[in-house]
Formats: C-alpha cells, structure tokens, sequence
C-alpha cells in the first residue's frame, strides 16, 4: 500500500489505521502496533554520529553485519537480531534525545491521531526498518498466536522521502506498508480464520468464446464489487475445462456470459450443486444474485 505526494501526519496516521483495521477485519486476536520515529534528515544526522559514537568502543564484539553497519547506517545496529548485539544495543543513545523539533511535532501529531482511534501502540525505540529511504514515522504489526507462537512482523512501513527521486521520478514524499501473505495465512491457519477459503467461490464466472473474455472479466469485477467472491479465466477454455476449474474452487454458482448473452444483456446462472440453471438480467446482477443465494440457503454468508 502506498500514498504517494502527500506528506502530512495525517496521512501517516491513515496508512498506519488501514493496516490495523485490516487485522481486525480479518478477526486477527493477537496483534500488536509497534511505532518509532527516526526523524527528519537533521534528526538522523545527529542521530548516526551518537550512535557511531557509542558502538565504536564496542564493535570489536559484534557481529561482521554490524561492522559493516557502523560505516554505512548505525541506526541499522539497532535492529540486529543477534543477541548478545541486542544487549550491547539496549545501552545506546535513544533517537528522542536527537529530535528535531518539526519531527517531534509530527510524531505528537500521528500518535495523538492513533490515540483518538483508539489504536494501542507499543514504541520502540529499537524500530528503525531495514530500508535507507525511510523517514519520520515507522511501524510494524505483530502476530503471537493462540499456541504462543511469535510469528514477528506482519507488516511493516512508515514514511519516506527521497525514494521517488532514487527511480528518476520528482522530489515527493510518500508512506506506505508491504505485508507477509506467508506469515499472515500461517496466523490464519491457527486461529481458524481459513473457513471462508475452505467453502470455496461464490461464482465462477465463464466466458464462452473469445469475444466473451472482456465481457466476463468486467462482470467478475462487478461482482466483487457487490461482495461475492468471484474468478474467471484469462483464456478462453472449453466449457469442460471451466465446470472442472469450478469446481476444483468449490465454487457455489457458475456465472455462464457468451455474445449472445451479451448483446441481450444477461446471463446464465446456473446451481452448481443442484445443478438448476436460470437466465438473470445483468442489470440489476445484485438483486438477481442475492435471491438466488438465499433461495438455495446460503443467506447473507457469501457477503461476510
């Protein structure tokens, strides 16, 4: 997820909102907000110089990554994950002392947005990300599931500047987050968060012919938009080979779209347990698609 050309605490406060209540929405139990700043580029300045300061009377015990580190970026010692470098670590100068005063303020700014969210937060002073580009405000959320099992960071980004340029592009500020879809399924698969998955499609949408693919790829964006799961082949494939790929998806409906249906502006329905098939009006798809999932028992489920 990425904001770009907007540099305010308020859309760092918003990209942080997003990633948080889209853990919630997924019923995620156990995840917590972890937040740092690393300030502005006089704040970091001062900032390394304190640190290269520090960890030079101790580099000789540390690790190679971090020899390497104090020459290049010592804020990123901070995040080594060796221990006996995390203690060495604990004993460093914290970045609050080095604040400027605008980052200061903008960092009071995002918090003070969380906090009229309600969103709990945990800062780290240790938080610095691994990445060069960023600046101000950085966060990760992290998952402990129900076993006990630390998972770490699920997702993790803050605010930058100077990345735009680095491509060719203009001088513009952005925030944003990436995520770690193999670590979020594995907190899913222990939380029992899969169930949607497991009772596969709502609709498997099927284009007969070439001429059709266009056709039922907006359809199947159209049902999305209404709230039903839905996919379609990219390729035109035999009708075999699509009641095969349905139902390979456990797919509850197939939505059937050739020319002919198009140019009349419908399609086909068809059940694909019952095996009952009806001719819909794509007009008004949201009407006709809700009663026919209600008349075969799946009632509001396939819009959770």
């Amino acid at each position: 997820m990425e904001c770009l050309g907007q540099d305010s605490p308020e859309a760092d406060a918003e990209c942080i909102l997003l990633a948080v209540q889209s853990f919630q929405m997924l019923g995620f139990k156990n995840v917590h907000l972890k937040v740092n700043t690393i300030g502005d580029e006089e704040t970091r300045k001062n900032y390394r110089e304190a640190l290269k300061a520090y960890f030079a009377g101790h580099i000789e015990e540390m690790c190679g990554d971090c020899h390497e580190r104090l020459e290049l970026n010592p804020m990123r010692i901070l995040d080594c994950k060796v221990e006996a470098d995390q203690k060495i670590a604990a004993d460093a100068p914290r970045i609050d002392k080095y604040l400027s005063k605008g980052s200061e303020e903008r960092y009071f700014k995002t918090l003070s947005i969380l906090n009229d969210f309600g969103i709990e937060y945990e800062k780290d002073d240790s938080l610095v990300r691994g990445l060069d580009y960023y600046s101000e405000i950085v966060f990760e959320i992290h998952a402990v599931g129900p076993s006990g099992t630390d998972y770490g960071a699920l997702c993790g980004g803050g605010h930058y500047g100077g990345l735009i340029e680095q491509f060719g592009g203009p001088e513009m500020a952005g925030v944003g987050f990436a995520v770690g879809l193999e670590r979020i399924q594995s907190v899913m698969k222990e939380e029992n968060l899969l169930g949607f998955v497991e009772t596969g499609l709502d609709l498997y949408v099927m284009p007969v012919g070439e001429g059709a693919l266009e056709g039922a790829f907006q359809l199947t964006e159209q049902a999305r938009l209404l709230g039903f799961s839905a996919e379609t082949p990219l390729a035109s494939l035999k009708m075999g080979s699509l009641f095969k790929k349905a139902e390979k998806r456990k797919a509850k409906f197939a939505l059937i779209l050739g020319e002919d249906e198009i140019s009349k502006g419908v399609a086909q329905l068809k059940n694909l347990q019952t095996k009952e098939q009806k001719e819909i009006k794509l007009s008004s798809l949201d009407q006709e698609l809700d009663a026919a999932f209600d008349a075969a028992g799946y009632g509001e489920e396939h819009k959770e």
